[in-house]
């Protein structure tokens, strides 16, 4: 079979978006290799009183999409309670949902960057070898110097196949690949299993890693583009970088043995060198503000067992994870 000819659904899970989803789901529309489904997993708010709340932010977007004409896919959206969501099992069960022979997961606010996405990702797959590719980062127009500095960092300009072989030289990046923008090949998402069912971030990387650890390779398609970056305060940062240490304790088989640290020190000295030969001087306090929440959410995360609850629920952004002072993996 073709490269071009292999289906393809996108699975997108959606809670409150916004434009930006609109403008996902019009370049969707436009792409020269059109997916054949587009699966929507939105989740709801708790029903009150019985009724359903019909005043949600968002909701006019969800409809554009349901009630878009001449379309070349079909858009179906499945409804998920908010304290059923979960970064992991959401995204398995929208792929139980699809047949397709390439599973793509995309978030609500990337946008392609033009029309050969779904091309460039499937072109990834004619190395059989391939069980999972990502797509490229680009910033937003709006997004900040120290930002935009990050997508680069994290997303360069050149292709990368990542294998097992690489993880000496890699460390923890040899598994990094986001859910923002990737695409599973359905064979060796079914033999190693799927997404696990429960965890607070990290989904990407810990299939991620069950691919490479099976053989396999991860590949990085920078011709396959999506605008997405965030303009997160430090407070955001702090939350963030908490779950995302969370997930890391919770699953020691994964993260063990491979520190983020030094990936985070390198990124700080190269933004700070590039801020430099910019004559953007007066952004290094930023950086070093921002750097250091990321750091202390990141130690508080590898730490959560040792805090008490409360603090747990405040410091993350999805308290509603945690029970009794524990996750609901523990």
């Amino acid at each position: 079979m073709e490269v071009t000819d292999i289906k393809i659904d996108v699975i997108i899970p959606v809670y409150k978006p916004d434009i930006k989803f609109k403008h996902l789901i019009e370049r969707l529309k436009k792409q020269k290799d059109k997916p054949d489904r587009i699966i929507l997993l939105q989740t709801i708010e708790e029903e009150k009183q019985g009724e359903r709340n019909k005043n949600l932010i968002g909701e006019e977007f969800i409809a554009y999409a349901m009630e878009l004409e001449e379309s070349d896919f079909r858009i179906e959206c499945i409804e998920i309670n908010k304290k059923d969501f979960d970064h992991g099992g959401t995204r398995a069960y929208g792929a139980s949902l699809s047949t397709a022979d390439l599973l793509m997961f995309m978030t609500q606010d990337a946008v392609p960057a033009d029309t050969l996405l779904l091309t460039k990702l499937k072109e990834a797959f004619a190395d059989e070898s391939i069980g999972a590719a990502y797509a490229r980062q680009l910033p937003r127009e709006e997004a900040g110097v120290i930002e935009s500095y990050t997508r680069k960092f994290n997303y360069p300009e050149e292709d990368a196949v990542k294998t097992l072989a690489d993880l000496e030289r890699l460390g923890i990046k040899t598994y990094f690949c986001s859910n923002v923008c990737a695409v599973y090949k359905r064979s060796v998402y079914e033999e190693l299993g799927g997404f696990v069912s429960k965890t607070i971030f990290n989904e990407d990387m810990i299939m991620a890693a069950a691919i490479i650890k099976a053989g396999y390779s991860i590949a990085y398609a920078s011709g396959a583009k999506v605008y997405h970056s965030h303009s997160y305060t430090s407070k955001e940062q702090f939350k963030r970088n908490f779950d995302l240490a969370v997930s890391q304790a919770e699953y020691p088989s994964v993260f063990s043995g491979l520190k983020s640290e030094n990936e985070g020190k390198k990124l700080v000295l190269q933004t700070a060198s590039y801020l430099l030969k910019k004559g953007r001087i007066y952004l290094i306090p930023e950086l070093v503000i921002e750097s250091g929440f990321k750091y202390l959410g990141y130690l508080a995360g590898k730490n959560y067992k040792k805090l008490p609850l409360s603090l747990i629920k405040k410091w993350s952004m999805n308290p509603g994870y945690f029970k009794d002072g524990k996750s609901i993996v523990n």
